[in-house]
């Protein structure tokens, strides 16, 4: 199965309406893709990546092995309510906290930093190619996740380390994601990474030739009435090397009012801080139910308005 493969560079030649095509297939029937040609500088990519991997040896490796996950696996038990990952998250936007986080090296902050400041416009010029896709407002996306103070952008850089037993744990458990556009910065060699098509887990190659990989969230799929899907996904353990992962979200605001475009399908003007507070406790868990459950709740709050308003 051969995964969508958006070229940026012929969005602007002749060949801009098939890849405009490709976009909206791979966005309507995937709910992931690759990039290429994005503009994003190849070295500057590299030098995130080589940083993360190195601070990871330096100041995270040891005590990930030292974690009741690494000790109930030595034991041969099964587990299945942890994950073989060692991570932390940054925010970018509208707040950052990356100098707070002062384990991480000056180097690798002004180096994350300046990566992320390309990638946020590679993220809006996605929103605005699938807008225009779906045959609405160009900027309905960017307004949409914006809420007072623009959208949310966080990175969750993570590594999933070797596994003695890969078969006893998931380096990720399934799930889809919560929010907008997942921008992922990933390991050039060691695989893991699995998306679920058509009834099969589709394996994701290591990212060559400086593609980022592209998937969509939950948000989307509500904002285009279900039409854009988010996929399941999951990240295998491996046993040979390391795997990294740096996903940079573009997501709404939490305060943003998120609501399908047009008539209501899909559950719709509620905070994205109360669909992520559901999503934090039924991340693993099928993703429609977490819809109905925001549907019942937007009517429930509806309704108990109208009763006061009537006394």
């Amino acid at each position: 199965m051969e995964i969508p493969v958006i070229d940026f560079c012929n969005l602007e030649s002749e060949k801009r309406s098939e890849t405009m095509a490709l976009l909206h297939e791979a966005c309507e029937k995937w709910g992931f893709f690759m990039i290429e040609n994005h503009g994003i500088d190849k070295e500057l990519m590299e030098r995130v990546k080589h940083l993360t991997n190195q601070h990871y040896q330096e100041n995270m490796k040891d005590s990930f092995y030292g974690t009741k996950a690494v000790k109930t696996l030595e034991n041969n038990g099964f587990i299945s309510n942890k994950d073989w990952e060692s991570s932390f998250f940054v925010r970018h936007h509208p707040n950052s906290n990356i100098n707070e986080l002062s384990s991480l090296s000056k180097d690798l902050r002004e180096t994350m930093d300046a990566y992320i400041d390309q990638l946020i416009k590679l993220a809006e010029k996605l929103s605005e190619l699938m807008c225009e896709n779906l045959g609405i407002e160009k900027n309905r996306i960017i307004e949409a996740f914006s809420g007072s103070n623009g959208a949310s952008v966080g990175t969750k850089v993570a590594i999933y380390p070797q596994c003695p037993h890969p078969e006893l744990i998931r380096g990720l458990r399934e799930h889809t994601d919560a929010g907008g556009i997942i921008l992922l910065l990933q390991d050039d060699q060691v695989p893991g990474l699995e998306f679920f098509k058509d009834g099969k887990w589709v394996k994701i190659p290591p990212s060559k030739n400086s593609r980022i990989f592209i998937n969509t969230g939950d948000q989307v799929e509500i904002l285009s009435n279900g039409v854009y899907k988010s996929a399941l996904h999951r990240v295998m353990a491996m046993k040979d090397g390391n795997r990294l992962s740096i996903a940079t979200f573009y997501n709404p605001a939490g305060d943003a009012i998120i609501s399908p475009v047009s008539k209501l399908l899909l559950p719709n003007h509620f905070r994205f801080e109360d669909y992520l507070n559901l999503y934090t406790k039924t991340k693993f868990e099928d993703k429609g139910l977490r819809f109905e459950t925001m549907k019942n709740m937007a009517m429930g709050n509806s309704h108990q308005r109208v009763l006061i308003t009537k006394n």
